[in-house]
């Protein structure tokens, strides 16, 4: 999942830099105001389809982790476990990503509607290209920990896996 999330998290962050890049390229150019250039164009549907990949990328690690964590807890149970290290540390990462990860979403929701209201003239563009710096270094941050997390996850289950197979072995199970 690591590398997944890595390819992901870079194909996002390079889909919000170029909409965020293309962006100021149509302030610069005053394209919003000019039927005939299609920057503003070109910005909107590259911002929407950024905040769309942002918002399935971290909710891809919400579901991984309430997946995993549900599967290590339920291991646990069964082979009986103890609950500290690996299942608690399940839902100590969880607990440490979910926030960060609604953060990163939110922030995205909160340019790209900020985007809107710039369009119709209603708030100033700068808030706009404020909220949009914002999600590039939230998203940045965000995706350095969720991969973190993921990792270290990933090494609890392999643990779990392991002490799995030396219970079945003592019981002499397959």
């Amino acid at each position: 999942m690591s590398r997944i999330l890595a390819r992901l998290a870079a194909f996002n962050f390079l889909v919000l830099l170029s909409a965020f890049a293309v962006g100021w390229l149509s302030r610069w150019r005053g394209s919003l105001s000019h039927a005939d250039d299609p920057t503003y164009l070109v910005h909107f549907l590259l911002g929407l389809f950024a905040v769309l990949v942002t918002l399935g990328v971290h909710c891809l690690i919400f579901i991984y982790f309430l997946g995993t964590g549900r599967w290590v807890k339920e291991v646990a149970l069964a082979y009986r476990l103890p609950d500290a290290p690996l299942p608690r540390l399940t839902r100590d990462l969880k607990r440490r990503t979910f926030p960060l990860a609604l953060a990163a979403m939110l922030t995205s929701i909160a340019a790209a509607a900020a985007g809107a209201a710039a369009k119709r003239q209603e708030w100033p563009w700068g808030i706009h290209a404020s909220l949009a710096a914002a999600t590039l270094l939230v998203n940045l941050w965000t995706y350095g920990v969720e991969y973190r997390n993921v990792s270290i996850n990933a090494g609890i289950i392999d643990e779990v896996m392991r002490e799995v197979d030396r219970i079945r072995a003592e019981h002499g199970l397959p």
